[in-house]
């Protein structure tokens, strides 16, 4: 028989399913059934477990999450910037055939298929009595969570795409609206609520599990994408979130090493990796989570330095604003992590700092003749060390893990740092914007406070307004209750997993102004020279801006996607 162009997806795509992407942690390891007939494979609770695990498989992807989703949420906001082979990020030239747009979406096509195939199977083993019907309703809803927020992130990111809902597809549908693909999230959400578990019902070998409140969680901000603000905010206000979350004290430690899973956290991807761990094996056998992490350290620190910091960014956190250090440091700053600082006394103990500090002091000496503690000094930026233009300025929320000694190469012990999707300050600030925009604005705007008591230690000034803005300028105080919202989500959720999803949602033009806002971005490609800061050495800082352009706040549908499926077309402006 000729093998057609579809067959051979679906003979493919079949491999793929039952195949293993790479497991990390506790409840993630399963068992290769490549080859093996259902009946045959599925005989005891655990190989349906196990089936259901690789779901969450999916996403222990690097560029999954750091290349496809993490570069979408920061890069397209203008707050970071590529310096690597990706540097057509920074003026919004991302092409059709992006290498890890295919990655992000093949990857998300297999979950939704081992998500369907899932489903069936699940069913089928209640029937024959397998599994109980309380373990049937857990897996259920994990299944369809996972399906549902795979298909909010395929939305937010490309628009409309394939909706494919039954076991045997393989994303060779035609397009759906995005309005159908959220539509799609909330129906998945809605079924997962009745069926997962709470947090607290949780044992503690499957913590990182999907759970009633990350249902409700999702469901909120999909229901915001369609608008249906008092939709989102019945899912916001359930006691499932309301009652099992809570903003954790300070701020610093939510993405600490040892707080991971924290009552903040809704849902994070789970990374563990204990011992030696090679790199020889590509991104799916290891090392991952190293690797989405430390791309955002200083060359100097890691050998990377594919990401950094725009200084406007830094600037515009108001006085006193104790999320800047956590979040974004440069010239003088040190690390603020608990953790760092506990296990090494800040950088100053990491193996790179002490050997190099030897050999080149003018790079990592502190000028009093100790080993550098801080993100460069100001009259020794770390610009990196091979001669690119960068500004100086890093990820501090990527830099938390003390396992991780600073140097590529150096180390044989690879971190386990989750990474954190959603979580409640979030929610908090989705709730108020769902409420200003519903008419509760006084309840809207305490939301906010709450969110901004705990990023000023306590008690938020009563006007908010930016420090600097990105050339130096006083800012104005932030009176529109709407902007407020939009300002909190960058200063809160900035390098994260959110921030451009939150922008685009929030209305057509909205994303293009914020950032028009915040940087004074013009029309044409150039090269900004910021007319303050650390420039003692001469030396420019390399940050390229642009307008975002029209359609340009959504990605390009792969070409290899479009290659396979003869209905999809491809996005406006690609």
């Amino acid at each position: 028989m000729k093998m057609t162009k579809k067959n051979y997806i679906l003979v493919s795509l079949f491999a793929l399913l039952m195949i293993p992407l790479g497991c990390k942690k506790g409840f993630l390891t399963q068992t290769n059934t490549f080859a093996a007939t259902e009946g045959a494979t599925f005989q005891k609770p655990q190989d349906v477990i196990a089936m259901v695990n690789s779901i969450y498989d999916t996403y222990q992807s690097s560029d999954l999450l750091k290349k496809s989703i993490w570069y979408y949420a920061n890069f397209e906001t203008h707050d970071w910037f590529n310096n690597g082979n990706d540097i057509v990020w920074n003026y919004y030239g991302i092409g059709a055939d992006f290498y890890a747009l295919p990655v992000f979406w093949d990857n998300a096509y297999i979950g939704i298929g081992r998500a369907n195939a899932a489903l069936d199977v699940i069913a089928d083993t209640k029937a024959k009595g397998i599994i109980t019907a309380d373990l049937a309703n857990r897996l259920t809803g994990e299944a369809l969570f996972l399906r549902g927020m795979t298909y909010y992130y395929l939305g937010g990111t490309f628009g409309g795409v394939p909706l494919e809902l039954k076991s045997g597809g393989v994303g060779l549908t035609p397009r759906a609206t995005q309005d159908q693909v959220f539509a799609q999230v909330v129906a998945d959400m809605k079924q997962a609520e009745g069926l997962l578990l709470s947090k607290t019902a949780l044992a503690t070998a499957d913590l990182g599990r999907a759970t009633k409140g990350a249902a409700y969680g999702y469901e909120g901000a999909a229901q915001m994408w369609l608008k249906n603000y008092s939709g989102a905010l019945a899912a916001f206000n359930n006691t499932e979130l309301t009652s099992n979350y809570h903003l954790l004290s300070n701020f610093v430690d939510v993405g600490e090493f040892d707080h991971q899973n924290s009552d903040e956290s809704l849902f994070e991807v789970q990374f563990n990796i204990t011992g030696s761990q090679s790199w020889d094996g590509g991104w799916q056998n290891g090392g991952e989570e190293a690797w989405i992490d430390d791309f955002s350290w200083p060359q100097e620190i890691s050998g990377f330095g594919y990401d950094y910091g725009n200084p406007g960014l830094w600037y515009s956190y108001q006085a006193g604003d104790l999320r800047r250090a956590a979040t974004i440091i440069g010239p003088g700053d040190q690390n603020v992590s608990p953790g760092i600082i506990a296990k090494w006394g800040g950088i100053k103990g990491y193996a790179v700092v002490q050997a190099n500090y030897q050999s080149n002091p003018t790079v990592y000496s502190d000028g009093s003749g100790n080993p550098i503690n801080t993100c460069g000094t100001l009259l020794h930026p770390w610009y990196g060390t091979d001669g690119t233009p960068r500004s100086g300025y890093y990820n501090s929320k990527k830099w938390r893990d003390p396992t991780l000694t600073g140097a590529n190469g150096t180390s044989a012990i690879f971190g386990g740092q989750n990474q954190i999707l959603l979580r409640y300050a979030e929610i908090l600030l989705d709730r108020a914007e769902c409420k200003i925009r519903t008419g509760d604005v006084a309840g809207g705007l305490a939301d906010v406070k709450a969110v901004r008591n705990r990023a000023f230690g306590g008690s938020a000034p009563a006007v908010m307004q930016d420090g600097l803005t990105w050339d130096g300028k006083a800012t104005s105080p932030i009176t529109d209750p709407l902007q407020m919202v939009y300002s909190e989500y960058r200063h809160e959720l900035t390098a994260e997993y959110s921030l451009f999803y939150d922008l685009r949602r929030a209305g057509p033009g909205v994303a293009s102004a914020f950032i028009q806002n915040a940087y004074g971005t013009t029309s044409s490609t150039s090269q900004i020279v910021y007319p303050y800061g650390p420039t003692a050495d001469g030396k420019t800082h390399g940050v390229w801006m642009t307008t975002l352009p029209a359609n340009k706040d959504i990605l390009p549908i792969p070409v290899s996607a479009i290659g396979l499926n003869p209905n999809l077309t491809q996005n406006p402006s690609y």
